[in-house]
């Protein structure tokens, strides 16, 4: 080779040797940026020139051509990735099953500084006392009281309870929302990788690493496969349906429930548009909903995965009532396994149970007695507990309360449609526990002290425990408890599995300063190295020069 040529190898050593420091600067730049992966240079030798083959040498004669720099790869694991994004989002599923059993144990416990419990407890008080003088007016009063301290109370604990449903309906909004633009981005990151990568000359390392932090991200909210083919591009599945290739996005609808409001996610392009009357259309959404929520919750089955699941689970699908626990198999397919419909089924059943057992006996007494006894002035039977009769409105046309119930008999109770006898309440006196023969009707008082202490009530069908109105309560508390305690067991061993790998993960991708500090040292060498050659045939082609000049 000639001294000229020579001059071309130094430089591709000096070349080199400064892109390699550049990759390690970019390294030790980003060692504290979220979602940045360690870049790994490679190096490797130029083509040879073959001078001269000789078949009886161990090899042919040839000259290299210098170093290249062969490419600069991310160090990842695909396996570790696959387990991370699983694992968190099996994590995050069961963090919001977790934090919601917390928010209803709070709600249960204690609202605005008043706990349901006392009020529960107050009612019997109530009663115990009627029995001892059902006839007097102190006792009678006490106990119109504490009813309606009752309702209003137990309406508070239920709204409560819908509040929250609501405010997880808003959450579920927001996190389709945000896989809708993750979708949008990939897409973008898709096209431009393949536009960088496609000249074969360098890699679009940074853009991989916003596009795998999406990844980390799109997997905390739901279950996604996804695959890299030849030219970089990815293609990503959520809940087993596409939601973003090479070619397009597909994008998740919200369909919402002109009862409730409640949002019931739906791949958009699945759907079947149904025009209106006033020109807008409707999506039939039966065959392409995101979520089969009859599927069984299983780790097995990856069915607990994701934090927009462990939302829709959490909310449900309506507002519950007693009326939800009637039919076992309906409860198992369609409450059971929400967190919110089951505590509002449970709840509604107490108070349901209650407020119907008391118009029961006193509704017994008035007809054996018969007369005027526990009767208005037009024959009808008094009740301590009405239903509303129909929508409530204020002065401005605001719906104050809803007749969930329209053309039901008096016997449908729920917390939803429920007040205290007015009548009753502007004159408790009215109850009067005075028999037709005039003696104080202590068999009646005793009846509804029976009330709160036969035990005769399931939490559920699939509880065969049977408990009595003072404590059925209590359980719905316990049993919230202690599913909460296993939530909360499952999440932190989720949560430590997620470390564990987030730990092994980031020893892969992770920078080490060390590591590019002798890097850069190594490539500095490398370049200095260079450097020499370059000034020692420099000063070859001086001296011959100089020496055929004279």
């Amino acid at each position: 080779m000639s001294l000229f040529g020579s001059l071309y190898v130094g430089a591709s050593g000096l070349q080199t040797g400064q892109n390699a420091l550049n990759t390690v600067a970019h390294n030790l730049s980003n060692a504290d940026t979220v979602g940045f992966t360690r870049q790994q240079t490679l190096l490797s030798d130029r083509q040879y020139n073959t001078l001269s083959v000789r078949p009886k040498s161990v090899a042919n004669q040839q000259t290299g051509l210098g170093v290249c720099y062969a490419d600069v790869r991310q160090v990842r694991d695909y396996f570790l990735d696959q387990t991370y994004r699983r694992e968190s989002g099996r994590s995050a599923f069961y963090e919001v099953s977790y934090n919601t059993l917390t928010e209803v144990e709070t709600l249960l416990g204690e609202l605005e500084g008043e706990s349901f419990s006392n009020s529960l407890n107050n009612l019997w008080e109530a009663v115990q006392e009627l029995a001892k003088q059902p006839a007097s007016s102190v006792t009678q009063g006490l106990l119109i009281q504490r009813a309606s301290q009752f309702v209003e109370q137990a309406s508070n604990v239920y709204s409560a309870l819908s509040n929250y449903q609501d405010n997880l309906n808003v959450q579920l909004k927001g996190e389709v929302d945000k896989i809708n633009g993750y979708a949008e981005r990939l897409f973008q990151l898709n096209n431009d990788i393949i536009r960088i990568e496609a000249a074969g000359v360098e890699k679009a390392n940074d853009l991989r690493d916003e596009r795998n932090k999406i990844l980390d991200d799109l997997g905390k909210l739901g279950n996604i496969d996804y695959t890299e083919d030849l030219e970089g591009g990815v293609t990503v599945k959520f809940e087993g349906h596409v939601l973003v290739n090479r070619a397009m996005t597909f994008k998740i609808g919200m369909d919402v429930d002109e009862e409730t409001g409640f949002y019931t996610p739906f791949w958009l392009t699945d759907a079947k548009k149904i025009p209106q009357e006033d020109g807008t259309f409707k999506y039939q959404i039966d065959n392409c909903k995101v979520y089969d929520m009859m599927q069984t919750i299983s780790t097995e089955a990856n069915t607990d995965i994701g934090s927009l699941k462990g939302m829709l689970l959490a909310r449900g699908t309506h507002r519950a009532d007693y009326t939800d626990l009637l039919d076992a198999e309906k409860y198992n397919d369609e409450v059971s396994s929400s967190i919110l419909m089951n505590v509002e089924a449970e709840f509604d059943n107490l108070i349901h149970n209650i407020i119907t057992k008391i118009n029961e006996v006193l509704e017994n007494a008035a007809i054996k007695e018969g007369g005027t006894y526990l009767r208005n002035e037009d024959g009808t039977i008094i009740q301590l507990f009405e239903r509303i009769a129909c929508d409530e409105y204020d002065a401005d046309g605001n719906l104050l309360r809803e007749d969930l119930t329209p053309g039901k008999e008096d016997t449908l109770f729920t917390v939803a449609n429920l007040i205290v006898n007015p009548d009753l309440v502007k004159e408790p006196t009215k109850l009067g526990f005075i028999k037709m023969d005039a003696k104080e009707d202590y068999e009646t008082a005793a009846e509804l002290q029976k009330v709160f202490e036969t035990e005769d009530y399931n939490l559920n069908p699939n509880v065969t425990t049977k408990t009595n109105l003072v404590d059925y309560y209590s359980s719905i508390v316990s049993q919230v408890a202690n599913t909460g305690a296993v939530f909360n067991s499952i999440y932190t061993n989720e949560q430590a599995t997620v470390d564990s790998t987030e730990y092994a993960r980031q020893q892969i991708v992770g920078v080490s300063d060390d590591e590019e500090l002798n890097n850069m040292i190594k490539f500095q060498n490398a370049y200095n190295a260079s450097s020499r050659y370059i000034n020692v045939i420099d000063e070859m082609l001086e001296h011959i020069l100089n020496t055929l000049g004279a």
